[in-house]
């Protein structure tokens, strides 16, 4: 009978069994943030997510990438189902985001269902924040396409994280 640790690990990113890594950069991580926090509360493609930690119930703050929609923000976990912040959703979905340099309680949902984040990434692809606007333009439009195919395929084992604002309604 096979393993079922084993079979779980093959459906994972090759990335979450790397996890160890960040985990042990945390202090150098924090110290970044906090010196430069100011640039990353106002930096376009970065928020500031607060969770409620799972264990100790005290806020933990991470620094991550994402996409901002109408509708809400787009967060993809590199690390699975591994990462902690993911866990701590699961277990407490209010979260609070830092971004544009404003401080917003919002409601997080994990996206499981591949259709789901898959529509996700191809309505709100991510793209790196380049602070150059013919890069921008390269990005956005002429390498979109390639990105979005990139994007469906990565998302696959990855957890997607979708946050709307506590008065925005869920879509139907």
């Amino acid at each position: 009978m096979p393993d079922p640790h084993a079979v779980a690990t093959k459906s994972e990113p090759l990335a979450a069994r790397l996890h160890w890594i960040p985990r042990a950069l945390r202090g150098p991580q924090s110290a970044l943030i906090s010196a430069l926090r100011y640039y990353f509360e106002h930096a376009p493609g970065w928020v500031l997510l607060t969770t409620r930690g799972r264990k100790t119930g005290l806020p933990r703050e991470v620094l991550l990438p994402c996409e901002r929609s109408p509708d809400g923000m787009i967060l993809i976990s590199t690390y699975g189902m591994r990462s902690d912040w993911v866990r701590n959703i699961q277990h407490d979905p209010q979260v609070q985001v830092t971004c544009a340099g404003w401080v917003l309680p919002g409601h997080a949902e994990v996206v499981e269902n591949i259709e789901a984040k898959q529509a996700l990434v191809t309505a709100h692809p991510f793209f790196p924040a380049l602070p150059v606007a013919p890069a921008q333009f390269v990005f956005r439009v002429l390498l979109r396409p390639l990105l979005i195919l990139f994007l469906r395929r990565w998302v696959g084992p990855r957890p997607v994280v979708f946050i709307r604002s506590p008065q925005t309604p869920p879509s139907a």
